[in-house]
């Protein structure tokens, strides 16, 4: 998964960024010119897969990974241009918007609300212009004796007239995820955290008039997790201690970016390697499997499927299939957080 880093200028995006892939020493990726966006991938540490790979031995292991893109500095002003950062991060499963809620010496005034609502407004009247022109090419090829398909005319339709009301698209689920506006890649339907971007001393998200009832809020200390992320371990603990961080930026923004993304995770223990991989909440096992391998949902028998906590309270596989723990489940069996599957398949 890619989630794309966005915010007004000056708000801590690139702060953010570095606290992110520091936490870990993580490297980033960089493009051929300073015009291209950054991306760091990170690892997503797992004590379920650490049980795992205690109890397994195997010769690899391998944690599940998220990409976090940040939108090049040279763009960073040219909101609702094609070459600007919106467009940038329309690749992107989700984003991550930096609000700026710290004060800095003759600058701006703190507004964090009014940030927030400038940069959504950004996006509903990007995503209005790309609805408002597909509708017109529509309409141009109706009066040509094209026939367009009449589900994606009433789609754009219902969209322009939420986006008209400054509203952004995540807020009509049926909208966001239909399979048929995908290509649109409307930036107002994809799944958003706010990070509230705080001062050292500040753990608390400020107060909003009116405040969005289907979004994730997180606050962190950008700059203070930054130069934490860039410590030691043994001088880490002492300042996560001191400003009673229980968590690194990196592990809640994980967390978080799992919830807003709607994703679980499962565990394959195949070819003596342990791994995990991430799919979406409700995803059948025949599309799991094709996750794993495409022979594997070509072929697909059954999912042979232990939970990990009953693995745990068993001790053992042997254990848990003489308990008759483990399952065998067809293709429309809807995959739990946490499963260890066997695919069975036949090519």
């Amino acid at each position: 998964m890619k989630l794309g880093i966005i915010g007004l200028p000056q708000s801590g995006k690139s702060t953010v960024f570095h606290a992110l892939t520091g936490a870990r020493g993580e490297k980033e990726e960089r493009g051929a010119s300073r015009s291209d966006p950054r991306i760091a991938t990170i690892t997503v540490v797992d004590e379920r897969v650490d049980f795992l790979t205690q109890l397994y031995h195997p010769k690899k292991t391998t944690y599940a990974k998220v990409e976090y893109l940040l939108p090049s500095e040279i763009s960073a002003s040219s909101f609702g241009s094609d070459a600007g950062v919106l467009n940038q991060v329309r690749v992107c499963d989700g984003l991550l918007h930096v609000v700026r809620n710290f004060e800095e010496a003759g600058g701006s005034p703190v507004t964090p609300e009014k940030d927030f609502r400038r940069l959504e407004e950004e996006m509903i009247l990007s995503d209005l212009e790309v609805a408002e022109k597909r509708i017109e090419r529509i309409a141009l090829d109706r009066k040509r004796g094209k026939k367009p398909d009449g589900k994606e005319s009433a789609l754009l339709e219902s969209c322009r007239e939420h986006l008209e009301k400054n509203l952004p698209l995540r807020d009509v689920q049926e909208l966001a995820s239909e399979p048929t506006l995908k290509g649109f890649t409307f930036l107002s339907a994809k799944p958003m955290l706010v990070i509230i971007n705080n001062n050292d001393e500040d753990e608390t998200l400020p107060k909003w008039d009116r405040k969005p009832e289907n979004l994730e809020f997180l606050v962190v200390r950008g700059r203070l997790e930054m130069d934490i992320a860039a410590m030691s371990p043994e001088e880490a603990e002492e300042f996560l201690e001191a400003y009673h961080i229980q968590e690194s930026a990196l592990d809640r923004v994980i967390k978080r970016s799992y919830d807003v993304l709607n994703l679980i995770s499962f565990f394959t223990v195949i070819s003596d390697e342990v791994r995990a991989w991430s799919i979406p909440t409700g995803t059948p096992a025949l599309h799991a499997a094709g996750a794993v391998h495409t022979d594997m949902q070509k072929g697909f028998i059954r999912a042979e499927t232990l939970s990990l906590g009953d693995l745990k309270r068993c001790g053992s596989f042997q254990e848990a299939k003489k308990a008759g723990l483990v399952r065998l489940e067809g293709k429309d069996y809807q995959v739990k957080d946490g499963d260890i599957i066997n695919f069975r398949f036949n090519i």
